[in-house]
């Protein structure tokens, strides 16, 4: 049964049937085939699945993410970063990789971090005459930390899987996410030593001060949620909903850049993204449940109880599996099929829920711009204008830098859990 399951899938999916359809076919012609239960059951299993707690922050979340894009808090992000640190070597690509870092703080969505930063800084790191190969695999890696820095998308789903708490993910995907920024900081600091990069002319204190001061109703975003949830005022659900009537008065009030038209706009174009992740979610809740029918987690986790007894090179392979799923599969596609997986045998090895949830992510960040079908490839190719099979080349290197990264959250805990524990336990 799990076989033809399996077999029913990867052919779908090859055959380009879109992922939720493929999820729900391959059930229900096993369902029929080998069983004589009724569709009835997937149904329910499948409403089931989008039927918790966790997941009502989502929309939210993906609507305060659209309104700050709209309303011109990534411009003012980008403005403060840079005169902040444009003045050192190469000091642009740091303001590409540490804006993205805060945007991805206020979004949580990786593709809209790559299309808000990639619009504003690549024509200025072409015009600064930086390697055009480097400003096309900065561009499309950078925007992948956003994963990893909560509020995440991501995050939320691996918590509906598993049952995690959300508050716990997000205070671990700060240290996570600043470890996996730093990463590629140090690939920039090398190589604009080499390479002799451009730098701006210095910003006045005067200048910075005004930076700041116009970018501070959008740094408030990431400290009202977390703060919020760290000091015990609100949920994360109640943190989501917060951050979006905050987005919305900063947009229309401070910022005045989105009016009741485009906020009409806003409103559906989130509705529609939360569907499509959302449906996503209940294709893959029926899968989930009929991988347990067919005695799927139990067998695998058997099997690898039995044979691999190091939590060491447990969560290697996790990392060369989900390393190559990335490359193929979207990462809200991926957690929610392999997380029932992977976490029971990680609890029977003794690896903290926490700390597995931000090794999946930060490895389906990287899947996010890794080649073939890494969604960040097409997404830099929209904003850049720049061929896929150029934009290729332009990314592996920081493909390697990042997996440096993954490496030291994997092996490294305290990187991820140092925060949860201080507040959590």
């Amino acid at each position: 049964m799990a076989i033809v399951l399996m077999i029913l899938l990867i052919s779908l999916l090859l055959g380009s049937v879109p992922i939720f359809i493929a999820l729900n076919l391959a059930v229900l012609c096993t369902m029929m085939i080998f069983t004589d239960m009724s569709p009835m059951i997937m149904i329910q299993k499948s409403f089931g699945g989008i039927d918790k707690f966790a997941l009502m922050s989502m929309p939210f979340f993906i609507f305060a993410a659209n309104i700050m894009v709209a309303g011109g808090l990534s411009e003012r992000i980008l403005k403060w970063t840079r005169s902040l640190i444009g003045s050192t070597k190469g000091g642009l690509a740091y303001t590409t990789e540490l804006a993205c870092m805060v945007f991805g703080a206020l979004s949580g969505s990786s593709p809209a971090t790559v299309i808000a930063m990639g619009k504003m800084l690549y024509p200025e790191l072409v015009k600064q005459k930086y390697p055009k190969g480097f400003a096309l695999g900065l561009i499309a890696s950078s925007g992948s930390v956003a994963l990893l820095i909560p509020p995440s998308i991501t995050l939320i789903i691996y918590a509906t899987a598993t049952g995690t708490s959300v508050g716990e993910l997000f205070m671990a995907g700060i240290g996570a996410g600043i470890v996996y920024g730093l990463a590629t900081m140090v690939y920039i600091f090398f190589y604009a030593r080499k390479h002799e990069l451009a730098v701006d002319e210095r910003s006045s204190m005067g200048e910075i001060l005004k930076n700041t001061k116009e970018a501070v109703w959008s740094l408030l975003v990431p400290i009202i949620i977390l703060g919020g949830i760290y000091s015990g005022v609100f949920t994360p659900t109640e943190a989501a909903g917060v951050s979006a009537v905050y987005a919305i008065f900063v947009g229309m009030f401070i910022y005045k850049e989105i009016d009741l038209k485009k906020l009409y706009k806003i409103c559906v174009d989130s509705a529609v993204t939360c569907a499509q992740v959302l449906v996503l979610v209940t294709g893959a809740q029926a899968f989930g449940w009929f991988l347990t029918v067919a005695r799927v987690p139990q067998t695998v986790t058997e099997s690898i109880i039995q044979n691999i007894h190091s939590p060491i090179l447990f969560l290697l392979i996790i990392n060369v599996i989900l390393l190559i799923v990335g490359m193929f599969m979207e990462g809200i596609a991926a957690i929610i099929i392999l997380a029932p997986l992977f976490y029971p045998i990680a609890m029977k090895m003794g690896i903290d829920p926490v700390h597995l949830g931000i090794i999946m992510v930060a490895n389906l960040s990287i899947g996010n711009f890794t080649p073939p079908f890494g969604l960040n490839l097409f997404v830099a190719n929209s904003v850049t204008g720049v061929s896929i099979s150029k934009i290729i080349p332009a990314v592996m290197i920081f493909v390697l830098v990042s997996v440096g990264g993954l490496l030291a959250i994997t092996y490294i805990p305290d990187i991820s859990l140092l925060l949860p524990r201080l507040i959590y336990h």
